[in-house]
């Protein structure tokens, strides 16, 4: 599927029902839990028992993904016994989709039955406090794109998804964050794992360093390119959302310094912490 135009402003609902009903005639796993995998950390869906496996390219008016790390496929399957779907790659704004399209998916995992959206991504971080490494369960975001005008339920609202004025003050679930969190504590990643806000930014460039300074003053721990724009979708339509950052490198806050942010990079520690956060994401599952 080409990039969509700015000008196609949203899907109708039957067009979402025709993705769900061709998945759901491909497969017979019906999931519960759906995984959107970040950067490097496709990984996740290699974890599955009895995959279904289906290139985003053979799946109804579904995009593509470009994005080096995207592997770009959806995966069905069992995760510690339970029924899952995970993207293997996501879209991005800055890919040239509109942000109806970013958001695609999440609509068609409601109408697969999904209850649960976990979304993982690779991010920089802005707390001083935050080590290379380090993974952060997201309490909250800062949609910037969204200050812009940028929203993904702009337009027509489809009450059969959701309200007209979604809340989003519990837009991370409490109790799947506590689960998180005792789950990390049992099986050693207690060390590393941190609770911060996320701000999304349209990308594709990384931030400068006045942005990195102001991104701080506003109070946010870490910052990416993707996520918020589906965790607004799938709290419109009323699922549970879980989010969870893997801090791949440190924003650069000194015009002295002589570091640099890059692709190969992120992708590099993504690597090397890749193991530990499947290994949360699949022993929260366990638990759900």
């Amino acid at each position: 599927m080409e990039a969509a135009s700015s000008s196609q402003c949203s899907y109708s609902y039957e067009e979402y029902k025709e993705t769900a009903d061709w998945l759901l005639s491909q497969t017979e796993n019906r999931p519960k839990v759906a995984i959107i995998c970040g950067s490097g950390l496709g990984g996740l869906a290699g974890m599955l028992d009895d995959k279904n496996v289906f290139p985003y390219r053979d799946i109804p008016r579904f995009p593509t993904s470009t994005v080096v790390g995207h592997e770009g496929q959806l995966v069905f399957g069992k995760l510690n016994g339970h029924e899952c779907v995970c993207m293997q790659g996501r879209f991005h704004f800055y890919e040239g989709y509109n942000i109806h399209t970013v958001t695609y998916p999440v609509r068609v995992f409601f109408l697969l039955g999904v209850e649960i959206l976990i979304v993982t991504n690779a991010a920089g971080g802005l707390n001083g406090s935050y080590s290379v490494g380090d993974i952060m369960l997201i309490k909250d975001h800062i949609n910037m794109p969204g200050f812009a005008g940028q929203n993904p339920l702009c337009g027509h609202n489809e009450p059969r998804f959701g309200v007209r004025f979604p809340c989003m003050s519990d837009a991370y679930d409490r109790e799947l964050r506590a689960l998180a969190k005792k789950t990390a504590e049992e099986h050693g990643c207690g060390s590393f794992l941190q609770e911060g806000v996320y701000c999304m930014l349209a990308g594709p460039t990384y931030e400068t360093v006045a942005e990195c300074r102001a991104l701080q003053k506003l109070g946010a721990d870490a910052v990416g390119m993707s996520t918020v724009p589906e965790v607004v979708v799938a709290r419109h339509c009323g699922l549970r959302v879980l989010g969870l950052s893997l801090i791949t490198n440190k924003v650069v806050i000194d015009y002295d310094s002589s570091e640099k942010a890059n692709h190969e990079e992120v992708l590099k520690t993504t690597k090397h912490r890749a193991t530990d956060l499947q290994r949360l994401v699949s022993q929260l599952i366990s638990k759900l």
